[in-house]
């Protein structure tokens, strides 16, 4: 009887310990999330992988005119920092072609099993595990990244920011996908970003408003030389968020 217990108790042992990952980080932990202070505005909560349908988006070309904002193209390397459900991940996997790669990163665990499902067969695709500071990806490995719907979630924005810069290539471009409005509203204001993304020692290189009240700014990343040290980073105030 003993042993029949403890055969059984193995597979309950594996569904209590939810999803099993084959997604690993690239990178050994760059700068801790202690380093850097802390963000001077609401944080929001992670709801959902997606915050609206797939069809919906591509009616409103949303992708398209993001991917032409940042100039993307075949045979680069591009990271979806807060891949979600994979919607960019998959268009992304088909633009860049096979001489490219998509690194789908994410941080929360049944995401990542989703996305893992999803894009099995792609070969230019690699979903990555992160954490919240820190998107994991290897030194200098990256053209461009994306971060979409998802930058009003970042819990400490300046070490995410500061240890993406790391896996940049020279010229590498972030490029931010938000809501005009307030963090408690999931969004962010141009101002406030604006302000955050330069305490990290990023350059915004251009603006570009999107449908639905959204917009897209990409940066280009600082140079390791170029970074501020973690604890010369003073936290900008947010004017739009009622105190």
């Amino acid at each position: 009887m003993i042993r029949a217990v403890a055969s059984l108790s193995i597979p309950l042992a594996l569904l209590l310990a939810g999803p099993v990952l084959a997604a690993e980080p690239m990178a050994p932990p760059g700068a801790p999330a202690g380093a850097f202070p802390k963000p001077d505005r609401p944080v929001a909560e992670i709801v959902a992988p997606r915050w609206s349908s797939e069809a919906e988006r591509d009616r409103a070309g949303e992708f398209e005119a993001v991917a032409q904002g940042m100039g993307i193209a075949a045979g680069e390397t591009v990271a979806d920092i807060g891949a979600g459900s994979g919607y960019y991940v998959v268009r992304l996997s088909q633009r860049v072609g096979p001489g490219g790669r998509v690194l789908a990163e994410d941080v929360t665990p049944d995401y990542l099993a989703a996305l893992e499902k999803r894009v099995a067969g792609r070969a230019n695709v690699t979903v990555v595990q992160g954490e919240p500071h820190d998107p994991r990806l290897s030194a200098a490995s990256v053209d461009a990244a994306i971060l979409v719907h998802m930058y009003h979630e970042i819990t400490q924005p300046f070490g995410l920011l500061h240890n993406l810069a790391a896996a940049m290539r020279p010229g590498g471009r972030v490029g931010i996908v938000d809501a005009d409005t307030i963090p408690s509203r999931h969004g962010t204001p141009p101002a406030l970003l604006r302000c955050e993304l330069k305490a990290a020692g990023y350059r915004e290189t251009a603006f570009q408003p999107l449908k639905d009240g959204a917009y897209l700014a990409v940066f280009a990343a600082p140079a390791p030389d170029e970074q501020p040290r973690p604890e010369t980073i003073r936290p900008c105030r947010d004017a739009a968020t009622p105190r």
